[in-house]
């Protein structure tokens, strides 16, 4: 049972690998839309890793290997444009899939590991996929009522993307994982996400947005 146990976290890895590829692949072409196009690609659909290692992987150590590895390849793909279809160039802002790594990686160690509950991890990494994902789409194209938070420049409707986006997306992966409470859930953490993604500059809403909506959906509806 051990070497099963083992083989299908192997199969886990390799599939991680084979999916995260070819969403950087597919992203080239996408270039020819627009760099952001191709980087937002990137953001919204790495983020379904976290589907794939709810099913493959049974323990931190697995479920860190995949994220672990990107903390690195981002770093260098940030140093030396390795993955063009997913770096905007220089500057500090382009740290921004570097932190996308480390907040995958701290959430697998957190939630397949002490909290054995994958969810609360997926919780955080799906808003910050397709809640934060789409904001900047729709922001970048449609950018209605621009504003100013704490030296991070918005539009109202990127926020209101991020609003609609991060309730949606959990409350369909609460519904799916045959969570309790689904509405509430979503509601909060969707209004709490949209406001760190609002005042947070540099990228970093890449690590505040998916660790802290993750920790408030554990400390104050699953413990």
């Amino acid at each position: 049972m051990e070497n099963i146990g083992t083989y299908h976290n192997l199969l886990g890895i390799i599939v991680s690998f084979i999916y995260v590829f070819g969403v950087i692949f597919f992203a080239r072409f996408l270039e020819r839309f627009g760099k952001e196009t191709s980087r937002k690609a990137v953001h919204i659909l790495v983020c379904n890793w976290w589907l794939l290692a709810m099913v493959f992987f049974d323990s931190p150590i697995w479920a860190a290997v995949v994220p672990a590895c990107f903390v690195f390849l981002n770093y260098l793909s940030y140093r030396f444009q390795l993955f063009s279809s997913m770096e905007r160039g220089a500057g500090k802002g382009d740290l921004g899939t570097v932190y996308y790594a480390i907040s995958l990686l701290v959430l697998a160690l957190i939630s397949f590991g002490p909290l054995e509950n994958p969810v609360v991890g997926g919780v955080g990494i799906m808003i910050m996929g397709y809640g934060d994902g789409l904001a900047a789409v729709v922001g970048t194209r449609w950018p209605k009522q621009p504003y100013k938070l704490l030296g991070s420049e918005k539009t109202l409707s990127g926020s209101l993307t991020m609003l609609v986006a991060s309730f949606l997306v959990t409350l369909i992966l609460l519904a799916a994982t045959g969570s309790a409470e689904v509405l509430i859930p979503a509601i909060t953490l969707a209004v709490l996400a949209t406001v760190l993604e609002a005042i947070t500059p540099l990228g970093l809403d890449n690590l505040t947005v998916p660790l802290v909506s993750a920790g408030a959906y554990y400390f104050i509806f699953v413990i």
